[in-house]
């Protein structure tokens, strides 16, 4: 199940900041990345959970190279970076499908300081999760994804009854959000606790994805315009 487009006959502005974050990932992959070849600066701009953990920079071990300093700063390098040309479409997609509309409810400036926040905070989370669980501590972690599923808990918030266009096998329909978007965290958080019981190992950050939804979730009132009526629940 792929969504390939939604409702946009309430949008009003012009997406800006939204059509700016895709092209700046798009360039970190290509330019930086070079389509994700470029292992070195994954190795030094990605975050590592232990890094964040302790604020110390960790060189050599599992082939980690300097970062930036403070460490921190990876939180939000990590942000623009993908693996592979899958990764970057996939996120990219959902980005430009639902994060016009938030940008829309919330504005310009406050849907940039809302989309970064949602994806220090899914960071945190996986650094959090990481801890807890004593695994994969100098993994490096990249993507969008964590902001991305701040957008998508916003827009179950703010837009739960939009119509959202799927694509399955050889068929199109349209499901409300509430549907579309309340089956993907469901997928989330049970592929969460498979990895917790020991029953699924993935490269995939869920814990992240859970933590951005959450947060998109609960502070996306506090961003919207004041003008803006709400078709939430």
């Amino acid at each position: 199940m792929m969504p390939i487009g939604d409702d946009n006959t309430g949008r009003t502005l012009t997406p800006y900041v939204n059509y700016l974050l895709i092209a700046l990932n798009i360039f970190v992959f290509v330019y930086y990345q070079r389509f994700g070849t470029n292992i070195d600066f994954l190795l030094s701009y990605a975050a590592v959970p232990g890094e964040l953990l302790t604020g110390a920079d960790i060189v050599g071990t599992n082939g980690l190279g300097p970062s930036p300093a403070p460490v921190y700063t990876t939180i939000f390098t990590s942000m623009f970076m993908h693996g592979s040309i899958a990764h970057i479409f996939g996120n990219m997609l959902y980005l430009a499908i639902f994060g016009d509309n938030i940008e829309n409810a919330l504005g310009h400036f406050r849907y940039l300081v809302f989309y970064l926040l949602c994806g220090v905070l899914a960071s945190l989370a996986h650094v959090l999760m990481s801890a807890v669980l004593g695994d994969g501590l100098l993994v490096p972690s990249l993507g969008a994804s964590g902001a991305i599923s701040g957008v998508l808990g916003a827009y179950l918030v703010l837009f739960p009854r939009n119509r959202i266009r799927i694509w399955v096998l050889l068929f199109t329909f349209r499901v409300p959000a509430i549907i579309t978007l309340g089956i993907w965290i469901v997928m989330q958080i049970v592929s969460q606790v498979n990895m917790i019981g020991g029953r699924e190992q993935s490269g995939v950050a869920y814990a992240a994805h859970i933590g951005g939804f959450l947060a998109g979730m609960l502070l996306v009132r506090l961003f919207i315009k004041k003008q803006e009526v709400s078709r939430g629940f």
